[in-house]
């Protein structure tokens, strides 16, 4: 992977594996008694935790929903060292590198696993501790992490611009779809089709997918990946290609951030490095930049591949 770039954030947090030794710790799942324990941990930092406490606050540590299962990872004291969720995707939140190669050693049995996702620094060092034993990797993405908080500025609305319904089902799923194969070249509606489905109707049934629709035709979309009283996480922001440059993606971001702001504190969300783009129209849109992200796509079994 290229050039390495240390947040400050991380910096700050993350101990010397000479102060903490990763055979003194030691690992379990996690139940839903230890809920409040794991959501303290998780706000001491909110913004790189976002997807890990939205997960847990919508379906609890122990649901198929999570599509893995939350570890903790503890120091001898007893006390939380890190927290992970294996599966899927993998996801880790650590206070010393030794706790990411306990994870990393926990990760290499779980051989499904579709993506590592996490700060440059920290999936670096997971990455070292994980690769001889774990799946072999299939694309390396780096991506910026951007952030929106207030103020936001008032453009014109756009009158027609809501929460998606069950009707829009048909719309949202091709456009997410394709934005799934763009970034990691799978395509979940090959891949796990009925799967793919009964996770957008959830979102949608949750309020989670915003859409504008006119004369049938989807202009504008973004869905709300997880959301906490500190910062909500979005994915998927698309705006037809035919109606690009006309300022909409722009208007229905700033109404969409307004709205939501009224209820958290931050906004957040990934673009590719490579997308020059799309970084472009999100830091027109209000977004700043806040560090940098590694997502690794993994091999998978062969016949057995999932999205």
């Amino acid at each position: 992977m290229p050039h390495l770039i240390k947040l400050e954030e991380n910096a700050a947090t993350m101990t010397d594996l000479s102060s903490v030794c990763a055979a003194s710790l030691t690992t379990h799942p996690l139940t839903n008694e230890y809920q409040s324990e794991v959501l303290a941990f998780l706000a001491e930092r909110p913004l790189h935790t976002v997807v890990m406490s939205g997960f847990i606050r919508d379906n609890g540590l122990e649901s198929p929903f999570n599509r893995g299962t939350f570890y903790a990872c503890r120091n001898p004291r007893g006390e939380l060292e890190g927290v992970a969720l294996i599966g899927h995707a993998m996801f880790i939140e650590v206070r010393s590198f030794a706790a990411l190669k306990v994870f990393a050693q926990l990760a290499q049995s779980c051989r499904r696993a579709h993506m590592i996702m996490g700060e440059q620094e920290k999936i670096e060092h997971f990455w070292n501790y994980y690769s001889e034993g774990g799946q072999p990797p299939r694309l390396f993405c780096r991506e910026i992490l951007f952030e929106q908080r207030w103020p936001v500025q008032a453009l014109e609305s756009v009158p027609n611009l809501r929460p998606a319904t069950l009707d829009d089902l048909l719309l949202v799923m091709p456009v997410h779809a394709a934005l799934a194969y763009e970034e990691s070249g799978v395509n979940p509606l090959d891949a796990d089709p009925q799967g793919f489905r009964l996770r957008c109707e959830r979102r949608i049934r949750q309020e989670r997918v915003w859409v504008w629709v006119e004369q049938g035709q989807l202009i504008f979309k973004a869905d709300i990946i997880a959301e906490t009283p500190d910062v909500i996480y979005l994915e998927g922001v698309y705006v037809d290609l035919k109606e690009r440059g006309q300022g909409y993606g722009t208007r229905c971001l700033s109404q969409m951030a307004r709205s939501l702001l009224q209820r958290t504190d931050a906004i957040s969300l990934l673009v590719n490095e490579e997308h020059r783009v799309e970084q472009a129209f999100f830091q027109k849109a209000g977004f700043k930049r806040r560090g940098y992200y590694d997502t690794i796509f993994l091999q998978q079994p062969k016949r057995e591949a999932i999205t």
